[in-house]
């Protein structure tokens, strides 16, 4: 099922114009319906971590409908910031400072009718996370997620607590910071769920910066299916 949904979908790195008010509006419109956040009249929900330089935030295209949007953060020493590193400083600095690194989801939201239809939309989005780790080979995958939905990453992605729920910039419902130590379950997951396998050019074009003067690409589109072709 969620190989066949993959042939329609497309990801979108969004940097500029249209594509971030989009993902910003998606959100909002996510979160209010949830009631993790109050509303607000700008009708957008982004944050400083938006723009940090290693960030990089996804629109996932379903037949050319934005169906949902995910964040993520590739924390090393070099670039040691990220909403999970500064809510959950005093637990996650000390393991930067001695060469932990870690990939940090964030934002993950989608569009009410869409998440209906398509009920395998987590694990398409999901999949952007499950590929950014085979590129950059974190120690950890982070996931900060409301209580009640960590069995699912748990379940997925052999997720456990590493500190209790806190609060979270901008949202109205505390959050509990799980990890999940790549080494030892990346490979295992992408096993078990083959529609999270990817090739290299596919992380390339999701993950690289394009040199200067080099335009990005528009859409990636994912490539599990060529993969279990040739299985």
């Amino acid at each position: 099922m969620v190989l066949s949904v993959l042939e329609n979908i497309e990801y979108r790195l969004c940097e500029s114009g249209e594509d971030l008010e989009a993902i910003y509006r998606l959100r909002y419109d996510s979160y209010l319906n949830a009631g993790m956040v109050g509303e607000d009249a700008a009708r957008m929900v982004t944050d400083r971590y938006d723009e940090l330089p290693n960030s990089y935030r996804f629109g996932v295209f379903y037949e050319g409908n934005l169906v949902s949007t995910i964040r993520l953060h590739y924390v090393n020493s070099a670039f040691p910031v990220s909403p999970s590193s500064e809510v959950f400083g005093d637990i996650l600095e000390p393991r930067i400072a001695a060469g932990e690194t870690f990939v940090d989801p964030s934002r993950f939201a989608a569009e009410r009718e869409w998440a209906r239809t398509l009920r395998v939309l987590p694990y398409i989005t999901l999949r952007l996370a499950v590929v950014a780790c085979k590129h950059f080979n974190p120690t950890f995958c982070l996931t900060a997620v409301k209580e009640e939905h960590g069995a699912f990453y748990h379940r997925i992605f052999r997720s456990t607590p590493a500190t209790d729920a806190r609060d979270y910039p901008g949202l109205t419902v505390p959050v509990l910071l799980l990890e999940s130590r790549c080494s030892e379950n990346m490979e295992d997951t992408i096993r078990r769920f083959p529609f999270f396998r990817s090739t290299a050019f596919e992380r390339r074009l999701l993950f690289e910066r394009p040199k200067r003067g080099e335009p990005a690409p528009l859409t990636i589109l994912p490539t599990a299916k060529y993969l279990r072709d040739a299985a």
